[in-house]
């Protein structure tokens, strides 16, 4: 789809993606078996081969049901495929402001696609972390420089390189850290 971009999900080197399977599997509900319309974009192709346009069933436009539920960001805009740019743009904005889907884990999505993390370079970050398995509350600090704890439960817990951990939250507490915001 044009102007849209969603978590990975089968691709060959990277793993399956928070929000991936979300997108895939809406959009698997959303179309599967169902008559779609496709409004093709001034450049019929991608670098791929790739059909480009915006995908409409019964008179919505899939691109736009992305963006609203936070399953998919804007990106790839080249001219001249830039017809629905600024409503794009104003959708995923009410997205972000609303914490919707991959705008509810800080740092995720970004203008450069969506950060992954890679559980072996975790010390990277800081290569005298102590890991004790038992205790598995990750703390880190954000690029505004908050000091964050993310549960196993946080949704953003995969993709956090954790610069402490944690036994229990109120250690992550007494160490300066706050719960991260759902």
């Amino acid at each position: 789809m044009t102007l849209v971009d969603t978590p990975e999900t089968v691709h060959p080197t990277k793993p399956v993606q928070p929000f991936g399977l979300e997108a895939s599997n809406y959009l698997k509900e959303l179309l599967n078996g169902k008559d779609v319309q496709v409004e093709v974009g001034i450049g019929e192709r991608d670098k791929y081969g790739r059909l480009l346009g915006y995908v409409y069933i019964d008179k919505q436009m899939v691109n736009k049901l992305l963006l609203q539920k936070g399953l998919a960001r804007v990106a790839y805009v080249f001219e001249p495929n830039t017809k629905y740019i600024d409503e794009f743009n104003s959708i995923q904005k009410q997205a972000q402001q609303n914490k919707v889907g991959i705008w509810s884990i800080e740092n995720y999505a970004t203008d450069e696609g969506f950060q992954t993390t890679l559980n072996e370079e975790q010390n990277e970050i800081n290569p005298n972390l102590q890991v004790n398995e038992e205790c598995t509350i990750k703390g880190n600090i954000n690029s505004k420089g908050e000091k964050i704890f993310h549960t196993e439960q946080s949704p953003s817990y995969e993709l956090t390189k954790p610069e402490a951990m944690f036994c229990t939250e109120d250690e992550a507490r007494a160490a300066g850290y706050r719960a991260v915001k759902r």
